[in-house]
């Protein structure tokens, strides 16, 4: 393992591994507006949602690591403190690279990566029609992290409406994970698109736990269940009971508790592979 000290690699190499290990990064495609009404469109990696009550999303218009320029984006926030956050989906990422391109400011990014603008409803910046999901915003503070190239500028804004198409929600009218067919940074020109195949869904932890130091230390130290199997007996709520335990040992009293335990884990049975250890 190499051991890095920011202060001392250039800026470019230290870009490259921050990008590199910090991903998928959700995507800002920011609408803003100047004071002459002239609309920019334009997609940034450093983003995500920070509060809920009140609604509140974060994302970094970093200096251009080329020339050090702010980027329009920022500008136009500073004389107008509004900006509409488009969320991508992967049927609208190569048009989103177009937009990407270092057009001169004033040029509409809408035209030349061919969205659709629409208004808004409480803000002047346009939203984009082809977005599954767009939130007017109001800028409520501006922050200047450094100067020159990758130097970072954060905009703090609040939601005060959203905009979702029912096409990606379900039946409870919540958002689907794997109806919005999202796509996310990675280091260099790599993103990657959430698929369903791509996801999976663990239990929340809403309450005490077993925890891995409580466990038994033939499981801790498994040579057969990997760090995952190990995982999942340790989010489990509760020990399993005396009726179990016995059942399953019983059942795999021919069969090597560790390869047997991962054949139950497999199967959604932690319960009964933790039991063929206690």
């Amino acid at each position: 393992m190499i051991t890095v000290n920011p202060a001392e690699i250039p800026v470019p190499q230290l870009h490259q591994y921050l990008l590199g290990a910090v991903g998928p990064r959700p995507i800002c495609f920011a609408s803003t507006i100047d004071t002459e009404g002239r609309p920019n469109l334009a997609p940034f990696s450093f983003f995500n949602v920070f509060s809920a009550h009140p609604p509140v999303l974060v994302f970094a218009p970093n200096n251009s690591g080329r020339d050090g320029t702010p980027k329009h984006t920022w500008l136009n926030v500073q004389e107008v403190p509004e900006v509409v956050v488009n969320i991508v989906n992967f049927v609208m990422v190569q048009q989103m690279n177009v937009s990407a391109a270092p057009w001169d400011r004033g040029v509409s990014e809408f035209e030349k990566a061919g969205f659709t603008p629409m208004p808004s409803d409480l803000v002047k910046p346009l939203r984009v029609a082809e977005s599954p999901v767009q939130m007017e915003c109001r800028v409520i503070d501006t922050k200047v992290l450094g100067q020159g190239g990758g130097a970072g500028n954060l905009v703090i804004a609040e939601v005060i409406r959203m905009h979702i198409h029912e096409s990606v929600l379900n039946e409870e009218g919540k958002i689907d994970p794997r109806k919005m067919d999202l796509v996310a940074r990675m280091g260099g020109a790599w993103y990657c698109h959430a698929t369903p195949e791509s996801m999976f869904q663990l239990p929340q932890p809403m309450q005490k736990v077993i925890g891995w130091d409580a466990l038994p230390e033939k499981v801790k130290n498994s040579s057969v269940l990997s760090a995952n199997d190990i995982g999942k007996m340790a989010t489990l709520a509760e020990w399993p009971h005396e009726e179990l335990i016995a059942g399953t040992k019983a059942l795999h009293s021919d069969t090597d508790p560790e390869h047997a335990a991962a054949e139950l884990i497999a199967n959604g049975k932690v319960a009964e592979a933790l039991g063929l250890f206690l």
